[in-house]
């Protein structure tokens, strides 16, 4: 792995991990998406309320290692007030990075190019993409 991308991944799991975006407990939410690493005992719970199509008050809370919940962090800065349509984009994004099924271009924000080390790290790579994938799954039953 690069020393750019060591000192980015560094950077943007201490940021997020020390000053989450969006991290308060909303039980009163319209929903809310458990996520559960079985292996490290990471647990989150995404809650957000649905408007016009657009995904809004979305906050997260729970505990996890740093690389969890600062990915969590940073997909929340991403899905508030954004459609559905917008957030299944963005989800589908970041986790074809980390499956390196999408190419980084320049399009692609510093954050999600952090989690690709994750990758070089065994075990990591899903507390990167956990509460991603939960959302991933909850927004697939919703379409049906």
């Amino acid at each position: 792995m690069n020393e750019k991308l060591k000192e980015l991944y560094k950077n943007v799991i201490l940021e997020h991990n020390n000053n989450p975006v969006r991290f308060v407990k909303s039980e009163t939410s319209e929903y809310i998406v458990e996520a559960y690493n079985q292996i490290c005992g990471d647990r989150f719970k995404l809650f957000f309320d649905l408007k016009d199509g657009k995904m809004i008050n979305a906050s997260f809370h729970g505990f996890g290692c740093a690389i969890s919940k600062a990915s969590t962090s940073v997909l929340l800065s991403y899905i508030n007030g954004k459609t559905l349509e917008e957030v299944g984009q963005t989800v589908d994004s970041f986790l074809n990075i980390l499956d390196e099924q999408e190419e980084i271009t320049e399009k692609i924000t510093d954050d999600f190019e952090a989690f690709t080390a994750a990758k070089s790290f065994p075990g990591r790579a899903k507390c990167a993409t956990l509460t991603w994938d939960e959302l991933k799954l909850f927004l697939s039953k919703l379409e049906k």
